[in-house]
């Protein structure tokens, strides 16, 4: 499974040339399996078309790393004199330092990629450095991300990097308490609540389910956690460990939380695709399966562009901000997957997935569904 992730991470997929035999639909005396590789072809295109973007701009990155880190700075350390100060309403300032930390981590989600300098020892280092303002060990968890981005979309290869999602079956055939741990799971408070509070802050300071990995992500872990406990330790030290926690706190868990709704509505909305193999295939499943999650142009910029998801699914090592370009020169792009804000609030009700209709269903429409059949 990992080196399946390596192998997804790297985009070392074969893309058959144009024209081979059996990628033209017209050789096909079926007409449903005709259509059917006319669509993986023209995907297997987008492979082609998309590599023209994977080069990443050396200075462009510096310059986005630099008007990301130092707004953070400001607004932190803004935050902590409206506290040193008694103005307790310049705590507002938590919030746009929250924004920037989301942005940092979307830096630090390119790095894992090896996209945002495309030099992998630079991405590394400054993808670790982030990680110890995002809490994320750098390591640990370009591994997990690597297994999302190998299995997306495969009901076979749930549980690594996911949001955990069962089908109409699988729930039905839950115990009592097994539903009911199922429902408190998907449910809002905990989803964005409690469980980016629980990631955050304490799950991934160890980082199991790696053991088969090797020694690094326990190391880049260990060594996290370290210098995590180093930097808050001093700048406890140098502003006090109340003002410490009144700011930092509240922004590491509403960046956290931010980023978590980002990953669910990102692959939990209605027209989402999951399938088992051997109908799951890569492609079909990176552009069906994520979303576009078309923004407002502000938070677009802060969260990095991550809502251009399926077009980064398919090709991972686009920097995040050449994912625009991508839809201007490709419009038909722009409505595949496409959710608006306000549809997107609508995807947290949508929790099970019916293998019948291949849509997510809410509990309530779950119900309908099994006593009408």
């Amino acid at each position: 499974m990992i080196e399946s992730a390596r192998r997804s991470e790297c985009e070392e997929i074969q893309v058959a040339p144009l024209g081979e035999p059996g990628d033209n639909p017209e050789r096909s005396e079926n007409p449903d399996r005709s259509a059917e590789q006319a669509e993986l072809f023209a995907e297997k295109r987008w492979l082609k078309i998309l590599a023209g973007y994977r080069q990443p701009r050396a200075g462009r990155s510096a310059f986005e790393l630099v008007v990301t880190v130092v707004p953070f700075a400001l607004f932190w350390a803004t935050a902590w004199a409206a506290v040193h100060y008694s103005f307790w309403p310049g705590l507002i300032l938590v919030l746009p330092a929250a924004a920037f930390l989301l942005r940092l981590f979307m830096i630090q989600h390119d790095c894992g990629h090896g996209s945002f300098f495309a030099r992998r020892r630079v991405d590394d280092w400054v993808g670790r450095t982030i990680g110890i303002l995002t809490l994320t060990p750098y390591d640990y968890w370009r591994r997990a991300h690597a297994e999302h981005h190998a299995s997306a979309g495969n009901l076979d290869e749930r549980g690594v990097g996911d949001i955990e999602t069962l089908t109409i079956a699988e729930y039905s055939a839950l115990s009592r308490w097994g539903r009911l741990g199922y429902r408190l799971y998907r449910h809002p408070i905990v989803m964005f609540g409690i469980g980016p509070a629980w990631l955050f802050l304490f799950k991934q300071r160890l980082p199991f389910g790696m053991m088969r990995s090797g020694a690094l992500p326990w190391v880049s872990t260990m060594a996290t956690n370290l210098a995590i406990a180093l930097v808050a330790a001093l700048l406890i030290w140098a502003v006090g460990i109340v003002p410490f926690l009144l700011v930092h706190l509240p922004t590491v868990l509403l960046a956290g939380a931010a980023g978590v709704w980002l990953f669910y509505v990102q692959h939990q909305f209605e027209e989402t695709h999951w399938s088992k193999k051997p109908d799951w295939q890569f492609q079909h499943a990176a552009l069906h399966g994520a979303s576009h999650y078309d923004l407002p142009p502000v938070l677009r910029w802060i969260t990095g562009n991550i809502g251009i998801h399926h077009v980064h699914h398919l090709s991972s090592r686009v920097p995040y901000y050449r994912l625009p370009e991508v839809l201007r020169d490709h419009p038909e792009l722009a409505d595949m997957g496409r959710i608006t804000l306000m549809e997107s609030l609508r995807c947290v009700k949508l929790v099970l997935w019916d293998e019948q209709t291949k849509r997510l269903v809410s509990f309530r429409d779950a119900a309908r569904l099994a006593a009408a059949r």
